[in-house]
């Protein structure tokens, strides 16, 4: 026992001497006030008078006590109620922080998305109006992807991308360079579908479309991810549930002394960190891996800040529709000689209803819109990440910062120790982490809590796919870049810039069309099932203005000079017109 012991044990036994001195009886009364106070239970559990109890499990002490069994289990739920308390209070700004992150990005996010879907159907409204009205639908199924895949959907950009253009290649055609097809049914609209899988009508834009989204789009995905595995973490660590031992060496550091009537104490720092240190010591095992998840959050919010960031990828939506669309539009006869020996030809009316002009696409206005609303996005990350990186130690300091406050005497010459009233707690004080609390004197620590060991494998798999993934696109996308001025063509190159988790997945093998086809007349019923992918055909492509009428032609390969010199002028044109002036 410590010299000061004494001072302690003879607590009660002062009160009562001075209360007998004034004529009065014994009096557990400060225990009773703390006791009601502090809402710990039913204060009818609390004697009147110290007795001799001889049943109690933690507060064992020679003296008489204020304390009975009953009262020690009220204890019991006290500490484990007030720790949670206390961890939520802690825990309280950062989950702000998170959520109100969450918050912002999804706001922002979709006011991004709202306003790219919007210049995107403004393109079809000013541009190409013939088919404005039945785009409408696959533009909004486009970005309604695009958001179920950053909320973290189970569905890829790539898939997303080519979903639109499998639907938007029958309205290219029947509508923009065939405009005279009449008979635009179920089973001729589907062979569209699936020779703009075989032909690739739009070229290497469609593939280009896929990459840029899914370089920004990847980073935003990751960073939702980690947004919301950042709320598991604070939800798990606040529930928590507290071991018997840790249970029992909380009573005995925060109600034991009111046994003895001494309700004002507080515990010594060196006692109050080695058993806080010892209860949290599963949590404190987050320390390693949550400091690499604030490094990977402050990675994917550069990421999204850089140059393939979500603001431009979004609304380059656009520009990348219509410039795939202009490209179908080019090469009209050679797209229809080849849908006419798959598909066959459809219905035709009569006259000319010629489409041989391209619509130039004005710019919305909303530039401005665009600036104000990367600017708002780019505050809001500063400003999250900056408090973040101030809680990479968040975990590691979690029992220091309990031990803080009222909780424990740091001025007074006097505290508790556990047992009695000290000058000064003498024994080791461990560090954190479990592997410290072998030495732990105030509590024996069994292991790693199984769901702050789900926790950890959790933050370590975010942590370790994220760097791979960073690590591999950086090594993809430095490969494409210097690999882009090979003059190999591209306009029929499968999208295989990226992985599933960008957002891409491999092509795979391919059947040919024809055989869908057949396959489809055989089985009527299989036509809800989901679309097949199909073989590519070597199909060379020429450009050439869009002169379509009711008659299919095919331009020919140099049997026209007029005609050949025409086409040579009219691809100068549209060279230009892709120009700035």
């Amino acid at each position: 026992m410590a010299a000061g012991g004494s001072r302690g044990l003879l607590g009660l036994w002062l009160l009562a001497a001075a209360g007998l001195a004034a004529g009065k009886a014994p009096s557990c009364h400060e225990v009773r006030t703390a006791f009601q106070l502090r809402q710990i239970g039913p204060l009818k559990l609390v004697p009147d008078v110290p007795t001799a109890e001889s049943d109690l499990q933690i507060c064992q002490h020679r003296a008489p006590t204020c304390c009975t069994k009953k009262m020690e289990e009220s204890y019991q739920a006290a500490v484990r109620r007030e720790r949670y308390q206390s961890i939520q209070a802690m825990n309280f700004e950062l989950n702000y922080m998170i959520v109100g992150h969450i918050t912002a990005f999804q706001e922002a996010f979709e006011s991004l998305l709202r306003l790219a879907e919007n210049r995107t159907s403004s393109l079809f409204e000013t541009a190409y109006r013939p088919m404005a009205k039945e785009a409408a639908e696959p533009v909004k199924k486009l970005f309604r992807d695009i958001s179920l895949y950053i909320l973290g959907a189970d569905t890829t950009v790539e898939d997303a991308v080519l979903r639109f253009f499998d639907s938007l290649f029958p309205l290219v055609y029947s509508r923009l360079i065939n405009p005279g097809i009449t008979d635009l049914s179920e089973d001729y609209t589907e062979c569209l579908r699936l020779t703009r899988q075989d032909i690739n009508p739009f070229g290497r834009y469609s593939k280009n479309m896929v990459t840029e989204l899914s370089k920004s789009l990847w980073a935003s995905r990751m960073l939702s991810q980690a947004l919301s595995l950042g709320i598991e973490v604070i939800n798990t660590t606040e529930h928590a549930v507290l071991s018997k031992e840790c249970s029992r060496a909380l009573v005995k550091m925060q109600y034991c002394p009111h046994c003895q009537g001494l309700t004002l104490i507080r515990p010594c720092v060196g006692y109050c960190l080695n058993v806080m240190r010892g209860c949290l010591a599963s949590v404190s095992e987050l320390d390693a891996q949550w400091r690499e998840y604030i490094s990977t959050l402050e990675y994917l919010t550069n990421e999204m800040a850089a140059s393939h960031d979500l603001e431009i990828a979004l609304t380059g939506i656009r520009n990348s529709i219509n410039e795939a669309i202009l490209h179908a539009q080019l090469n009209g006869p050679q797209l229809s000689a080849t849908v006419d020996k798959v598909c066959g030809q459809p219905k035709q009316q009569e006259g000319n209803l010629s489409s041989d002009h391209i619509v130039p696409v004005k710019e919305a206005t909303e530039t401005q819109a665009l600036v104000m609303a990367h600017a708002s996005l780019n505050n809001k990350r500063r400003e999250f990440i900056n408090y973040m990186k101030r809680s990479r130690t968040f975990y590691a300091s979690i029992a220091e910062r309990l031990c803080e406050g009222d909780l424990v005497m740091k001025d007074s010459s006097t505290c508790w120790n556990g047992e009695d009233v000290v000058e000064s707690y003498t024994s080791r004080v461990v560090s954190s982490g479990l592997k410290a609390q072998i030495n732990n004197p105030e509590l024996k620590v069994r292991g790693l809590d199984p769901l702050i060991s789900n926790l950890i494998d959790k933050l370590q798999h975010f942590n370790q796919l994220d760097a791979e993934k960073a690590k591999l696109k950086l090594e993809r996308w430095a490969s494409r870049d210097a690999g882009s001025g090979g003059g190999r063509s591209e306009e029929m190159e499968s999208s295989g810039d990226c992985d599933d988790e960008d957002g891409c997945q491999g092509s795979g093998d391919r059947i040919h069309t024809a055989d869908i086809l057949k396959d489809k007349k055989a089985h009527p019923e299989n036509r809800n099932e989901p679309k097949p992918t199909v073989k590519k055909i070597d199909t060379t492509t020429t450009t050439s203005t869009v002169k379509s009428s009711s008659k299919h032609s095919v331009t020919g390969s140099g049997s026209n000079p007029a005609m050949s010199c025409s086409l040579v002028i009219l691809t100068a044109l549209a060279v230009l017109w892709h120009c700035p002036l």
